[in-house]
């Protein structure tokens, strides 16, 4: 079978922009109100120079005068995330994901190209992976997550792009690797093996989107009835928010996914094909595939986790940030901030996450220079466009509590397979994101 062309799955978007400036769906957010700046000689470093870094740089030079904010990055490269499921489903090419840290910086930002080494929160400074130490007064860790390959006995990341080995949070050509891949077995048929790590994870909705979209393109090749696929899923749930968890079971019933709870992947045999899943009880369960799409255990950096930064009583394995989840201030060390998918709270690894939670980190730091109280809250607003289909997809969003929380409530149905919550994903969220880098979102 001769691969389709992507473009006879794309919908058209024409009744989408109508309806979007009409409703305002591509305003997701307000640009720092207009005030008087704060003069303060105050030193900011920030780790990270992703969506929740860049984006907190940009809003504190609006509302600071004469402070010194450092960022620091080792990679020069920014990679919009969000863009990879679409990379991995032919939808855009790698390029698409990728542009430059300097792209979105003021000049009046600091950028120093190297990796925090070492952090010291009793000194407030930071050692970088280049030997220069780094004083702060106020100290932003948004320095995202570790993707714990080595976790994984028998994989490398070599293995991406061959033999039926793809691995969509891996990066732009991973991801677009890992497309041809996926468009390979849909083709020739053969059984896919889909899963989720034990640890929390980045985009949640991500192992189920792939699964979905693998399925829909055999379906739409004519060719769902020459392949099998399994998910084999870590807890007792498919989704941490119940409902959704729910809707999911039901539609992968449907479609004819079947599933294994209360399994996280520990190896594989590149070899054999065999992927080595262990249950609550620490039994193993080997199964064979075709085609499989691997996420790894994901952790905070050495670096956060061999600092006093982390939680000592909760996620003891993983490392992410102790602070207070409703202000996102450390605990124990009140000038230390944590954005974005390090930051230890019970929701918030994603882009959408990221867009509520930098105006509260703004709030109390511009208030703490200023000697005021901060006042705002993040309440885990998380938002996942889940993909059931290509030009289908249920935009879920919902708090800490679990409640749903939907934007456009009597417009977008949550729990519905929509058209118009597909291009929220594949039009406005970029759209959306670029502003959110620039401090306008």
């Amino acid at each position: 079978d001769r691969p389709m062309s992507i473009d006879s799955f794309r919908p058209s978007r024409r009744g989408f922009l109508g309806l979007a400036s009409g409703a305002g769906l591509l305003a997701l957010g307000d640009a720092p109100a207009a005030a008087a700046r704060v003069k303060t000689s105050a030193k900011i470093l920030i780790l990270g120079a992703g969506a929740a870094g860049t984006a907190l740089a940009n809003r504190l030079m609006t509302r600071l005068e004469g402070a010194e904010i450092t960022l620091l990055d080792g990679r020069a490269k920014h990679w919009y995330q969000p863009g990879f499921t679409l990379i991995a489903a032919g939808l855009k090419p790698a390029t698409y994901s990728v542009s430059e840290n300097t792209d979105w910086l003021p000049r009046d930002v600091k950028l120093v190209e190297a990796f925090a080494a070492e952090i010291d929160p009793e000194a407030k400074s930071v050692t970088t992976s280049t030997g220069e130490k780094l004083s702060y007064d106020y100290l932003v860790v948004a320095t995202g997550l570790k993707l714990d390959w080595e976790a994984i006995e028998g994989f490398s990341t070599d293995l991406i792009g061959k033999n039926g080995i793809g691995a969509v949070y891996a990066g732009p050509q991973e991801a677009a690797a890992t497309w041809a891949e996926m468009d390979r077995f849909t083709s020739e048929g053969g059984k896919a093996v889909f899963f989720r790590p034990a640890t929390e994870m980045k985009c949640a909705g991500a192992p189920l989107k792939y699964t979905f979209l693998t399925e829909d393109y055999a379906t739409k090749k004519g060719n769902r009835g020459k392949i099998a696929i399994e998910y084999w899923n870590n807890s007792k749930a498919l989704f941490g928010v119940p409902i959704v968890a729910e809707k999911v079971r039901m539609l992968f019933e449907e479609r004819g996914i079947v599933t294994e709870m209360e399994r996280s992947l520990t190896a594989i045999d590149p070899a054999k094909k065999i992927l080595t899943f262990t249950d609550q009880d620490g039994i193993t369960h080997e199964t064979d595939y075709d085609f499989t799409n691997i996420i790894p255990p994901q952790r905070a950096p050495d670096v956060i986790r061999n600092s006093p930064l982390p939680w000592a009583d909760k996620w003891v394995d993983q490392g992410w940030v102790e602070v207070d989840p409703r202000t996102l201030r450390h605990n124990r060390f009140p000038e230390v901030f944590a954005l974005g998918d390090v930051a230890g709270v019970p929701k918030g690894k994603t882009a959408a996450s990221v867009k509520w939670q930098v105006p509260v980190v703004e709030d109390y730091l511009v208030s703490d220079i200023e000697g005021k109280e901060g006042s705002a809250a993040y309440n885990g607003y998380t938002s996942c466009p889940l993909i059931t289909r290509v030009g289908r997809a249920m935009l879920i969003e919902f708090d800490y509590k679990n409640n749903l929380t939907p934007s456009f409530p009597g417009i977008i149905a949550p729990l519905e397979e929509l058209w118009i919550s597909w291009l929220m994903k594949e039009v406005a969220l970029k759209a959306t994101y670029n502003a959110m880098l620039r401090g306008k979102a």
